[in-house]
């Protein structure tokens, strides 16, 4: 078991620095097993994990108590697709995405839990942008949004979501379980 814990990236934001408190990864697919991530924090994207151009393979994995000043507390999936297997993320916080915040990307998440993350704006669990994940078996459930979108924040994505739980989430503005603009998710055997 492998842990990575307590590290923090603190570049410049503006230059585009400070991404992916305990792991960056770009153009890179690596496969992590049995690993835990946990209170990093990054000045940027990505507290516990930043991706970009990347498609690793992740299972058994923790992802917990990370933070970004920007997006994706737990992890930022940026132009990548990943494999979640046997996840869980929780207690992270960001801005937008306390959970995940995931951008142009296609990720395949099961048996993944995101649970009890924050976001001082828009997507408690999971923040979506032009992306298309596939979820099987997810439960998204005790996060927060001060704004929208306390499970889930949908913004011109199409997610697949089939027999997902997303209960007891919390949006001080809109959409508590679920927040869609110019989104078509499809929905099978869900609970919201």
């Amino acid at each position: 078991h492998v842990t990575i814990s307590q590290n923090v990236s603190s570049g410049n934001v503006e230059e585009n620095g400070g991404r992916g408190g305990g792991m960056f990864l770009i153009s890179s697919n690596p496969t992590l097993t049995n690993v835990t991530i946990s209170e990093n924090m990054a000045s940027n994207n990505g507290g516990g994990m930043s991706l970009t151009y990347s498609n690793p393979t992740l299972t058994n994995i923790t992802i917990s108590q990370n933070v970004s000043s920007q997006n994706g507390g737990g992890m930022m999936v940026s132009g990548s697709n990943p494999t979640l297997t046997d996840v869980t993320i929780s207690e992270n916080t960001a801005m937008t995405g306390g959970g995940m915040s995931i951008a142009s990307s296609y990720p395949d998440l099961t048996h993944v839990t995101i649970s009890e993350n924050m976001a001082s704006n828009d997507g408690g669990g999971m923040y979506l942008t032009n992306s298309n994940p596939t979820l099987t078996n997810v439960t998204i459930s005790g996060n927060t949004a001060n704004d929208d979108g306390g499970g889930m924040h949908l913004w011109h994505s199409n997610p697949f979501l089939t027999h997902v739980s997303i209960s007891g989430n919390l949006a001080n503005d809109d959409g508590g379980g679920m927040y869609l603009y110019a989104s078509d998710p499809t929905l099978i055997h869900v609970t919201i």
